[in-house]
């Protein structure tokens, strides 16, 4: 029996509950607060069949765009990949040994999905067990924290200051010192002691 393609295949193991993790959904699920704009992780719940996305955005980030009641709704990128089938018919005649070659190429009853390299932006709403908050900016937020503060002590001191990251430069360089040369040769090779066992 083929395969099926549905909506959930493959998922046995990507939907399943984590190990020591099944049962209840804690009350912090339904107790957060999304803003427009903030950023979250799409993490389907297999436990909640409501409101659940396709496997494809299982894993992803994406950009808070509207609040509902229950749901939330997710602006997620996609790229899509130019898919072509080539035909070749191959013809001859019986007088003339020629043979013929026709290339037929065929595309997608769909001309939108050719988009070659190209990322759409899919607009999707998930329900709030599906949807937590990512941390994909968290270093971003810090170090602006960090730079106001910078920014707060050199104004306090009357100083100007760069808070641009620079590149990692080269190593600084050292003298070694204490070190000793030792010159070493090699022992000449003697067939007679060699033959006895050797030094």
């Amino acid at each position: 029996m083929p395969a099926g393609h549905g909506l959930r295949s493959r998922t046995r193991d990507l939907f399943a509950r984590p190990f020591r993790k099944k049962g209840y959904i804690p009350l912090t699920t339904y107790l957060r607060t999304f803003h427009i704009g903030d950023y979250v992780d799409i993490k389907v719940n297999g436990a909640v069949h409501k409101g659940m996305p396709h496997k494809f955005y299982h894993g992803r980030t994406g950009k808070v765009w509207n609040v509902t009641k229950r749901a939330i709704g997710v602006e997620v990128n996609k790229q899509w990949r130019k898919r072509n089938v080539v035909l070749i018919f191959m013809s001859s005649s019986p007088k003339n040994q020629d043979v013929k070659m026709d290339v037929l190429h065929l595309s997608p009853k769909n001309q939108d999905i050719k988009v070659g390299n190209r990322i759409i932006k899919k607009r999707i709403h998930v329900r709030v067990e599906h949807v937590q908050p990512s941390r994909c900016t968290e270093e971003f937020r810090l170090r602006k924290l960090k730079n106001d503060e910078l920014k707060a002590a050199a104004k306090k001191n009357g100083e100007t200051i760069s808070t641009k990251r620079q590149p990692e430069g080269p190593k600084p360089g050292f003298m070694v010192e204490g070190a000793t040369l030792e010159t070493v040769t090699p022992i000449p090779y003697d067939v007679v002691n060699d033959l006895k066992g050797g030094y």
